[in-house]
């Protein structure tokens, strides 16, 4: 049982994650691309957790609940503007770049 909260923990980890890096591509906002870093790095905690449930299931569950702990975003620019709820559930935005990432690409061209 302990494995299978530890491997739900994991999934939910990688989507939100995943749901981060695909708001970053879309709008440029660079509160997204560091959730998304913070996500990665939790992702590993807790898989590496849920590697030690076999061994001490109460260390593994408390290095799983340090990943969740590391995982908490901060404050995030509203990009959600007419979506829905199974958009906002998958991370669909509008497309919009910011105008710091658009003088960015500008310059390397």
């Amino acid at each position: 049982m302990y494995l299978e909260i530890a491997m739900l923990a994991y999934f939910v980890v990688l989507f939100l994650t995943i749901r981060d890096i695909r708001i970053f591509k879309r709008t440029g906002y660079l509160s997204y691309r560091k959730g998304a870093l913070r996500g990665l790095a939790a992702s590993s905690l807790v898989l590496l957790g849920a590697i030690s449930v076999e061994a001490k299931p109460e260390i593994g569950l408390l290095i799983v609940l340090f990943g969740l702990v590391i995982n908490r975003k901060g404050i995030r620019e509203p990009v959600f503007t007419s979506a829905g709820t199974l958009d906002r559930f998958l991370g669909k935005t509008d497309y919009r770049k910011s105008n710091r990432l658009r003088r960015n690409d500008e310059k390397q061209k």
